[in-house]
């Protein structure tokens, strides 16, 4: 699961190292929003070109391609010139997925032209209406290895509302739901203003709660505000651990802890906690 995801313009390769060495859990290299379309087909020879020397030089961070929309002409120009190379990302990123058939049909390619290489993650944005509505059919689509992004910009001028948290809270509370029919990763929209840190955390910690795994960067100077929010607080460790050793000792059954009743979804939940800190 990643808890942080930093966008890069894929027009911009001199970029591409201060990205990796931000400290984010991923970083996407971004095809379409980030790049002109008079820069398009030289941003993605140049991207191809540059996985091709670095792909497998990072190991510690995934490296991912937001693509064109797959309905666009300059989507069905990536799909080819990714069919053309050997190199593959560690995940492709599809903007506006509004249904499960054209995602579907795209892994379906991946697989055919993937065989000898290694699988490559699906990440599905959600900003539209349809797509929400389709959430829990693009999702499951993605799978174990791949997620969900929330468009919250799109999805705003969508629905014409502003991207304040009310404004936006039912999009996020379906997609905590809706988005979890496999054990895929969520991650929630950028906050634009990158100067805001208090308005970041305070946001990271409500989209925390609602269940989200993390949230994406436009900005290096987001990332290590979003890690702390996103990984487990020495008081959940403790919680966490405390609740194991307590089901250990009485074989996982029923049993109180500081007079709150634990049973196997609790366990589960501490266990959840202890593997994202990469203590089990």
């Amino acid at each position: 699961m990643f808890r942080s995801l930093l966008f890069v313009p894929g027009s911009r390769p001199d970029r591409f190292e201060k990205a990796l060495a931000a400290g984010a859990d991923s970083i996407c290299i971004d095809l379409e929003d980030a790049v002109p379309p008079q820069d398009k087909a030289a941003a993605r020879a140049g991207v191809i070109g540059w996985l091709e020397a670095n792909a497998e030089s990072y190991p510690d961070c995934a490296i991912g391609v937001r693509m064109n929309g797959l309905d666009t002409l300059d989507g069905l120009r990536d799909i080819i010139a990714f069919s053309e190379t050997a190199t593959r990302p560690d995940f492709f990123m599809i903007p506006k997925a509004s249904s499960h058939s054209a995602l579907a049909n795209f892994a379906q390619l991946l697989a055919i032209r993937s065989l000898d290489q290694k699988p490559v993650a699906l990440w599905a944005v959600i900003e539209t209406v349809a797509g929400l509505k389709n959430a829990s059919d693009i999702a499951g689509t993605c799978g174990s290895r791949g997620g969900v992004l929330f468009g919250g910009a799109d999805y705003s001028l969508a629905i014409g509302t502003g991207m304040d948290w009310e404004a936006l809270f039912h999009a996020r509370s379906t997609l905590a739901t809706e988005a979890r029919v496999t054990n895929g990763g969520l991650m929630d929209v950028p906050y634009l203003n990158v100067k805001d840190e208090e308005g970041l955390r305070a946001e990271c910690v409500r989209v925390k709660a609602l269940g989200f795994d993390g949230k994406a960067c436009i900005h290096p100077s987001q990332v290590a505000i979003v890690n702390e929010v996103f990984s487990p607080s020495e008081a959940e460790l403790d919680w966490a651990k405390r609740v194991i050793e307590a089901g250990l000792s009485q074989d996982n059954r029923a049993v109180l802890l500081d007079g709150k009743l634990l049973d196997i979804p609790v366990y589960l939940r501490a266990e959840r906690i202890l593997s994202k800190a990469g203590m089990i």
